[in-house]
């Protein structure tokens, strides 16, 4: 059975803002002669990785909104710097826009069931509203969307 991961996005200020951070990982992974992938490194394995893999994504909570997901393609174990077991969640670079959804801060990942993820925006960057997608986030916060 398919599931879902949400996680924050520390430190990003936007969609476009976490492509550029994703892409310049790839390209330093390219400039070391690495294969590039994308892997988002985290401490613990997710108990429910094979149901990860099966059809899953991550979602990203950016500025306060779930506002876009990536697929999984993959999900390693490893060993970080200092030898400590280590976790790479391998995502597809596509970034698919979801229609946002408000979401309280919370540390590590949750799991998300297929019935709760956020549906996939629609193809029109600003959902269209004709307006910027931040924007509309916020109109449809205040239940004005």
């Amino acid at each position: 059975m398919t599931v879902h991961m949400k996680k924050m996005a520390v430190g990003v200020d936007s969609i476009a803002h976490l492509a550029d951070i994703q892409a310049s990982r790839l390209e330093r992974a390219r400039r070391r002669g690495e294969v590039p992938a994308l892997r988002h490194i985290t401490r613990h394995r997710p108990k429910r990785a094979d149901e990860l893999v099966d059809g899953g994504s991550l979602y990203w909570v950016i500025k306060g909104f779930v506002q876009v997901r990536q697929a999984f393609v993959g999900i390693e174990g490893g060993v970080d710097a200092k030898g400590r077991p280590s976790c790479a969640l391998v995502l597809d670079p596509d970034l698919a826009r979801v229609t946002f959804r408000a979401h309280k801060p919370f540390q590590g990942w949750r799991y998300l069931s297929v019935g709760d993820a956020p549906s996939d925006a629609p193809p029109a960057a600003d959902g269209g509203h004709g307006m910027p997608s931040e924007m509309a986030a916020e109109l449809r916060a205040l239940g004005l969307l």
